[in-house]
């Protein structure tokens, strides 16, 4: 664990009762962010050029049967070592269900393929389109097509939005097949979202749809880790409380049942928490890669 220091969350309202807090304030990230748009900016620029970097050993825009009719969006970005790989590692991108897609963010591959991973970046029906009841069996869809074009064992990672999608995987009641399943070694869920039901009473349910049973049913914090999971909640100290909660919450509910590892890096905040996975020698890579 990496200078995390103790503190009690600010008191809750009920779930039952909204407009006691703001809880829109709560996840906005880039409303507490300084310079938060030059991040925006940054990350399509980097991933472009990681793509153009990678020349042939980029295997771009391949399809995978989703269930959602989505060919937009069902598909993904494949970056293979320069030999044999090592395995598979997924990274599931964030944007709230709401926003982004694959290309934004494969510049976050070169860490694990620079330590001989093939690492596969998919992009998944956004909300309001897809309830994340529907996309959570889409990204697992999604997993086993790479799984498919890479044997192995299966590290997942995912940020923020992703973080759920990684963890919501690596449940007792994960739609994975059991066969990736059975590959499935380590699941990083960098600044991941567990508890889904606060959500709820945020701006953005207008698009997510969320109502309290499915709220309740997709929280990776409520369910049963799935049998020899190994979950790494990664997070950033600066972030905001409520993400500091979120990771806090997951270790704690699947400590007694899982191998589960608790980080907390120091001066990081959302939109720079994750960048680490770009350098192969960064512990947040060293734990995707070889925890």
């Amino acid at each position: 664990m990496l200078g995390f220091k103790p503190s009690l969350p600010p008191p809750e309202r009920p779930l039952d009762r909204p407009g006691l807090s703001d809880w829109t304030d709560a996840y906005d990230n880039s409303g507490h962010i300084p310079d938060a748009a030059a991040y925006l900016e940054l990350w399509p620029r980097e991933a472009a050029a990681f793509r153009d970097a990678m020349g042939p050993r980029a295997r771009l825009d391949l399809p995978y049967p989703g269930g959602l009719n989505d060919g937009a969006r069902e598909r993904l970005d494949l970056f293979l070592p320069e030999t044999d790989a090592k395995g598979l590692a997924v990274f599931l991108h964030g944007g709230y269900w709401l926003r982004f897609g694959r290309e934004t963010w494969s510049h976050l591959a070169a860490g694990a393929v620079a330590r001989g991973w093939a690492v596969a970046v998919p992009s998944y029906t956004l909300a309001p389109r897809a309830r994340i009841s529907s996309i959570v069996p889409q990204v697992a869809r999604a997993v086993e097509e790479a799984a498919r074009l890479v044997p192995g064992p299966i590290a997942l990672a995912g940020h923020s939005a992703g973080g759920h999608l990684v963890s919501r995987l690596a449940c007792a009641d994960s739609p994975l097949s059991p066969e990736a399943a059975s590959r499935l070694v380590r699941t990083v869920s960098i600044s991941g979202l567990h508890d889904l039901r606060p959500l709820r009473f945020t701006a953005m349910n207008e698009g997510l749809q969320l109502d309290a049973e499915e709220a309740a049913a997709e929280s990776a914090a409520l369910r049963e880790p799935a049998p020899g999971a190994r979950l790494a909640a990664w997070v950033g100290e600066a972030e905001r409380p409520e993400f500091l909660r979120q990771s806090l919450l997951i270790a704690a509910m699947w400590g007694g049942l899982a191998e589960t590892r608790l980080v907390v890096d120091p001066g990081r905040h959302h939109f720079d928490v994750v960048a680490p996975l770009a350098e192969a020698r960064s512990p947040l890579t060293q734990t995707l890669a070889d925890w």
